[in-house]
């Protein structure tokens, strides 16, 4: 996990989380990860048109500024489980806000 002190973070807190959490990727993960632990193939089929190499990327430094555990067994294939840390699942209250707004934006646009 990055030490937060060496990752220079905006003085805005909106643009700290923004930096964390502002691509559609990491979002969309972080809603999938909510209910529990998934294995990468499950979070791909379930994110949609994302490509590995992409999802890799995102999962990646999602790990390494500590939203997200993952978890390697020593199986042959290789099994890996992606869940949320405590601080990835502190951010469900954004979820559900943005959960929210997007209701009331379609139910306006219906």
């Amino acid at each position: 996990m990055i030490n937060t002190k060496e990752l220079e973070l905006p003085a805005c807190p909106v643009e700290t989380t923004i930096m964390l959490i502002g691509d559609k990727w990491k979002v969309l993960i972080l809603r999938d990860l909510l209910p529990g632990t998934k294995r990468f193939g499950e979070l791909k089929k379930s994110i949609g048109n994302v490509s590995q190499k992409v999802l890799t990327a995102q999962l990646r430094d999602m790990e390494e500024k500590g939203l997200v555990n993952r978890k390697v067994y020593a199986e042959v294939p290789p099994r890996v489980e992606y869940s949320l840390t405590q601080l990835g699942r502190s951010l469900e209250p954004v979820l559900d806000a943005m959960k929210s707004w997007g209701e009331g934006y379609k139910a306006r646009n219906s």
